[in-house]
C-alpha cells in the first residue's frame, strides 16, 4: 500500500514538470517534425509543408504588413529573437549585421520561425544538426532569419531556395545543420543547410523537390541523398559540397557523395529515419511494407490514399497509440467492474494515468518498479511544443484566402487549431503575448494549456473527452470556409483601378480567424472546468 502511495505521489508530481525537465529525453537533439505534400498526393490539389516548433521558443505572434522602402534603406539581420516576450521585447537580442533593403517586402505571420508571407509562400522547419566541426558562429544569418527574408522577398519556392542559397555564400551562415521545408501554390522543396568551417563565412545546402504525388518527412535527420545536379527541375545544391566535406575528413571522395550520410547526426544512428520518419511515412503508405529495420527509408513516397489537410493535422498528434511503440502499453492496471446481473468482472488494462508524454522521473519510477515498462520513444506530438501549424496553398484560390496557416499552440495533440490566411492583417489580442515567460491567463498559451496539462493527469480517462472536441472544432473551422472563400472571389472579381477590396477582404479574413479562436478557446475553459469536477474527489 506505501508503495502505491508514493507512486501516485510521484506520478502527480512528474506530470505537471515544466518543460525543461523533459530535457533527458530530448537530448539528441530530436526536436520538430515537418509534412510535406505535393498537389497531386492531396485530395484537393492543394500543397502543404508543416512544422512543429517543439522547445520554448516564444509562443507570441504577429502579422507582420507590407512595406516600401527608399533607395539605400537595409534590413537589420538579428540574433536571439527566439525567446523574446512580445513584439518589441529587445531581450537577447543583437544585431549580427545589415544587408540592403529591396524596395517592397511583402506581408508574412511573424512566428518564432516566420512561416508564411501574403503570396502563399510557406516554409517548415527542423533542426538536424550535424558535423560541429562545420559550425562558424560568425556567420551573419541564422536559419529563422533566412526564412523571414525569404518570406519577406519572394513569391515562389524556388526563388526562395535561390534567395537563401546567395545570402548563406554572402553573409555566411551561422547556424547548426537545418532543413526547412519550402512551398508555394504549386510545389514543395526540402532544403537541408549547414556552415562551411569555423574559418569560413559561407555555407554548404542541398535542396530536393517532393515529386507532386509524394509526401516527404523532416525529423530532425537530414534525408537529401545523392546530389542530382543534372535535374534542376527537381535539385538544387551549393557547388562547395565535395570541398567542404572533403577539407573537414567528413567524406574520401570515392564514389558518389551521399548528403545525408556524410552531414547525418550521431542520434540518426547511420540511417535517415527513426521513429517519426518510419511512422508517418508507413502509415500513408503500408503497402509498400517499410520496416524500422531497414538501413534507409525513401526520401519521399507515393501514398497509397491521396491525403487531405486534416490527415496532417491527425499525423502530427500522433503518439503511436496502439503500436508496439506506443509508451503506455505496459503500464497496466487491475479494473474491477460489476456487470447487471451483480457479477464481478476482473480485467487488467492500461492504467488511467499513463500518458504518452511522461515525463523523465516518471518513466524512471515506473522502470525502477518494474524495469523495462517503459522505453522513451520520440513521439510525434509532443508536451513541449511551443506552437505548430499546417500551411495549405490553393493555387486556385486568390492568394488572401488560398494560402491558410492552420496554427496550434501547446502540444498538438490536445490543441485545436486556428485559421491565418495570407490576407489576414491581425491575430486576437491574446498572440501578442508569449506564454513561457510567466503564467498569464491573457497569453494564448494559457487559453489551452492550462486543459491539456490537467487531461494529462489522467489521459485515458481524458483523451476520448478532448479528442472529441478537436474534431468538433475542427469541423467548425472547415465549415464556413467554402463561403468564406466565395466572399473573397466576389470580391476580387470587383477589383479596378477604381475599387481597392483589400481591406474589406482584410475584415473578413480577421473575423473568420477571431471566430475561430474565440470558439475554441472558450471550449478549453469549458474543459478545463469538467476536468475539475471529474476530478473532484482525486485522479
Amino acid at each position: 500500500m506505501k508503495k502505491k502511495v508514493l507512486f501516485l505521489c510521484l506520478l502527480l508530481t512528474a506530470v505537471t514538470v515544466r518543460s525543461q525537465d523533459y530535457s533527458s529525453q530530448i537530448i539528441d537533439g530530436q526536436s520538430c517534425t515537418s509534412i510535406m505534400v505535393g498537389k497531386k498526393a492531396s485530395t484537393d490539389g492543394s500543397v502543404i509543408t508543416s512544422h512543429t516548433c517543439d522547445g520554448r521558443y516564444r509562443t507570441w505572434m504577429t502579422m507582420e504588413p507590407a512595406a516600401d522602402y527608399k533607395a539605400g534603406a537595409v534590413h537589420q539581420v538579428r540574433k536571439g529573437t527566439m525567446h523574446t516576450a512580445y513584439r518589441d521585447d529587445t531581450t537577447g537580442i543583437k544585431v549580427a549585421g545589415t544587408i540592403p533593403q529591396v524596395r517592397h517586402t511583402y506581408a508574412y505571420l511573424n512566428t518564432a520561425y516566420p512561416c508564411l508571407n501574403e503570396k502563399q509562400l510557406a516554409i517548415g522547419e527542423t533542426t538536424f544538426g550535424g558535423p560541429d566541426t562545420l559550425v562558424n558562429k560568425n556567420g551573419m544569418f541564422l536559419i529563422e532569419e533566412l526564412e523571414r527574408v525569404a518570406l519577406m522577398r519572394c513569391d515562389n519556392a524556388r526563388d526562395a531556395i535561390r534567395l537563401i542559397g546567395s545570402l548563406v555564400k554572402e553573409y555566411g551562415y551561422g547556424d547548426g545543420g537545418e532543413c526547412i521545408t519550402i512551398a508555394d501554390r504549386n510545389e514543395v522543396w526540402q532544403m537541408e543547410i549547414l556552415g562551411e568551417g569555423p574559418d569560413k563565412i559561407g555555407g554548404i545546402w542541398a535542396a530536393q523537390r517532393i515529386p507532386d504525388d509524394h509526401i516527404g518527412v523532416s525529423a530532425n535527420i537530414p534525408r537529401i541523398g545523392r546530389l542530382q545536379r543534372d535535374n534542376p527541375n527537381y535539385f538544387m545544391c551549393s557547388d562547395n559540397i565535395e570541398q567542404v566535406a572533403r577539407r573537414y575528413g567528413l567524406w574520401d571522395g570515392e564514389g558518389e557523395l551521399v548528403f545525408w550520410k556524410v552531414f547525418n547526426a550521431s542520434y540518426a544512428n547511420g540511417k535517415n529515419f527513426r521513429e517519426r520518419e518510419f511512422f508517418i511515412l508507413n502509415a500513408l503508405a503500408p503497402s509498400l511494407g517499410l520496416s524500422m529495420d531497414m538501413a534507409e527509408l525513401p526520401f519521399s513516397i507515393k501514398p497509397d490514399q491521396n491525403v487531405d489537410v486534416s490527415d496532417v493535422m491527425q499525423l502530427l498528434r500522433s503518439t503511436y497509440e496502439g503500436t508496439d511503440m506506443d509508451m503506455c502499453r505496459n503500464i497496466k492496471m487491475v479494473s474491477k467492474r460489476r456487470q447487471k446481473d451483480g457479477t464481478v468482472v476482473t480485467d487488467t488494462v492500461i492504467s488511467s494515468v499513463a500518458n504518452p508524454w511522461m515525463g523523465g522521473n516518471i518513466q524512471n519510477t515506473l522502470n525502477m518498479l518494474k524495469p523495462g515498462t517503459v522505453e522513451f520513444k520520440r513521439t510525434v506530438s509532443v508536451a513541449w511544443c511551443s506552437y505548430s501549424f499546417v500551411a495549405q496553398l490553393r493555387d486556385w484560390l486568390p492568394d488572401e484566402v488560398g494560402g491558410v496557416c492552420w496554427v496550434a499552440v501547446d502540444n498538438p495533440g490536445q490543441s485545436p487549431r486556428v485559421p491565418v490566411f495570407c490576407g489576414t492583417s491581425r491575430l486576437p489580442q491574446a498572440y501578442n503575448l508569449c506564454g513561457h515567460k510567466r503564467y498569464d491567463d491573457n497569453a494564448v498559451l494559457w487559453q489551452y494549456r492550462k486543459a491539456n496539462k490537467l487531461a494529462t493527469v489522467a489521459w485515458q480517462r481524458t483523451k476520448d473527452i478532448m479528442s472529441k472536441e478537436i474534431m468538433e472544432q475542427e469541423q467548425k473551422a472547415f465549415k464556413g470556409l467554402a463561403d468564406l472563400e466565395s466572399s473573397v472571389k466576389a470580391l476580387k472579381a470587383r477589383e479596378s483601378e477604381d475599387y481597392d477590396p483589400s481591406k474589406q477582404i482584410a475584415s473578413l479574413l480577421n473575423d473568420y480567424t477571431y471566430r475561430v479562436y474565440d470558439n475554441s478557446s472558450y471550449a478549453w475553459r469549458q474543459l478545463e472546468g469538467r476536468f475539475w469536477q471529474m476530478f473532484g474527489t482525486g485522479f
